[in-house]
């Protein structure tokens, strides 16, 4: 199994560029192309049509399609196999069967932007606590031959076929129509364009977890297994762990569901807030490994490969821990700082990067804690044991809560923080050789493709920056709302993706 999960990560780290499959474009999660594709340093996206919700393009440049979307899409896109998956809400319905708030997965053409089918889920019907109004999906859905896994509003993993509806119903789930009407009520008729369900996983149930406001862990496929962050947080009391032993990070076997192992480090007993960190791997020392940013401001490395416990149930082993969080945010003068404060410790909402032996990851917090103190670790993959005390390879603390996933490209590191301000470093060393202030707040991550370093703010702007030690604004481009996503590139189309619409971009 690990001669097969070791050429699985090489393959995925150097074959041709073409499709961004998950989230992070592979298992590395490193936001960057290593693609030669021409993309436009400068283009017009098109703006509203009067008072409506449509995109006019009659004076764009360079956008090749729209597609319409909810009116909350915080779900980055991914694109397979000639198709485009993007989470959003139900907001602008396109089946009117489907009705009033829910969260949708759409599938779409690649080449014109046009629906194939979409996987729609009912709310829990929780509130703001752990299924929050009108949010939609906020994970990337992760594309694997035939398959696509997604992280769903109720805290559950599905796996989709990427063909829907429209080939038959294939695998052995056969109530889509009572699953997407919800508990108590009349099926819906399915049809072609609708999702076809092969196995679902129900995170609440089966392992009692409680997401704090929303669910949102995109999934890592590697080898027959899928790694999964069950998003287990604190109550609406924001104080209390309703299930302290809920581990944070699962592990499924991706044909069937059935769970075949789980972190036992005990992260839900020191969470924070939440957990929303997606998974990342690597080949370390020739071991494939298991990097998890947890809700505990902990950055761990576990072997990939479960190992039966006493009871023969698999446990991820823990190789090595690091506390992302500086002593100094935790307390002063003796005294704990409590966590939400400016001044605080912080969760890592990030997903962790791995590059060349090495792991960055940032520390960052719920949005609506605003700004704050803020840090980026680089640690050495192949360490064993506590980190805490022996420290990093490097920390840069001139920087504010992030949660965005960073990228490493040419012996440089771009972070965008939440205050908006995207820096560029040193891989090395930590060294700081520039920032670049957007003005706005900044949720999703930078990407950097064709030489330049993209990266989108609240405002709906989007600056073009030059990939080099040398800071360069390209332009800045004003999108018609908010971007909130990360922008990607698959097969020559830049893909940014606002509240409400997603732009497909090329020359």
């Amino acid at each position: 199994m690990c001669v097969a999960v070791a050429l699985l990560l090489t393959v995925l780290a150097h074959r041709a560029w073409a499709d961004w499959p998950q989230w992070g474009r592979d298992p590395s999660k490193n936001m960057v192309s290593p693609a030669d594709a021409s993309l436009p340093g400068d283009f017009h996206p098109g703006d509203f049509k009067g008072r409506s919700d449509e995109i006019d393009l009659t004076e764009a440049r360079h956008v090749r399609w729209v597609a319409k979307l909810g009116s909350n899409s915080y779900g980055n896109p991914t694109v397979a196999g000639g198709r485009v998956y993007v989470g959003t809400n139900n907001a602008s319905p396109r089946d009117e069967k489907y009705k009033g708030d829910r969260s949708n997965v759409y599938c779409l053409d690649e080449q014109t932007g046009s629906l194939i089918w979409q996987f729609s889920a009912p709310k829990l019907g929780a509130g703001k606590v752990g299924d929050w109004e009108y949010l939609g999906i906020c994970s990337s859905p992760s594309v694997d031959g035939d398959r696509v896994y997604v992280v769903t509003n109720r805290c559950e993993v599905v796996s989709l076929d990427v063909a829907g509806m429209a080939n038959g119903n294939d695998g052995p789930f056969e109530g889509e129509g009572e699953y997407a009407a919800g508990p108590g009520k009349p099926p819906i008729p399915m049809g072609p364009t609708d999702a076809d369900i092969i196995w679902r996983y129900d995170m609440a149930k089966d392992l009692m977890v409680f997401p704090h406001n929303v669910t949102s862990s995109s999934v890592l496929v590697l080898g027959d297994r899928v790694y999964v962050n069950t998003s287990n947080g604190v109550d609406y009391s924001h104080k209390h762990i309703i299930n302290e032993r809920a581990p944070a990070l699962i592990v499924l076997d991706k044909h069937t569901g059935e769970l075949v192992g789980e972190e036992a480090s005990g992260i839900s007993t020191r969470v924070y807030h939440g957990n929303w960190s997606s998974p990342t791997a690597g080949m370390v020392n020739g071991q494939a490994m298991i990097f998890f940013g947890a809700g505990d401001g902990v950055c761990y490395g576990f072997d990939a490969v479960p190992v039966p416990d006493k009871e023969g149930f698999g446990i991820l082993e823990e190789r090595w821990r690091f506390d992302c969080v500086p002593e100094s945010y935790k307390t002063n003068a003796g005294e704990p700082i409590k966590y939400g404060t400016a001044k605080g410790p912080s969760e890592i909402i990030a997903t962790p990067v791995f590059h060349d032996g090495r792991v960055y990851v940032a520390i960052g917090q719920d949005p609506e804690h605003g700004e704050g103190n803020g840090a980026l670790s680089c640690i050495d993959a192949s360490a064993m044991g506590d980190l805490s005390r022996s420290g990093p390879i490097w920390r840069y603390t001139d920087v504010d809560r992030a949660i965005a996933t960073v990228s490493v490209a040419d012996g440089l590191v771009y972070i965008a923080d939440y205050a908006g301000i995207v820096h560029c470093l040193d891989a090395e060393t930590g060294h700081a050789y520039w920032t670049h202030d957007t003005f706005g707040h900044i949720w999703g991550s930078t990407l950097v493709a064709d030489g330049k370093v993209f990266a989108g703010n609240e405002d709906g702007i989007m600056v073009i920056l030059e990939a080099s030690k040398e800071k360069k604004l390209i332009s800045e481009i004003e999108f018609p709302g908010p971007i909130y996503s990360s922008p990607i590139v698959a097969n020559g189309t830049l893909y940014v993706e606002t509240m409400m619409h997603l732009f497909a971009i090329g020359k």
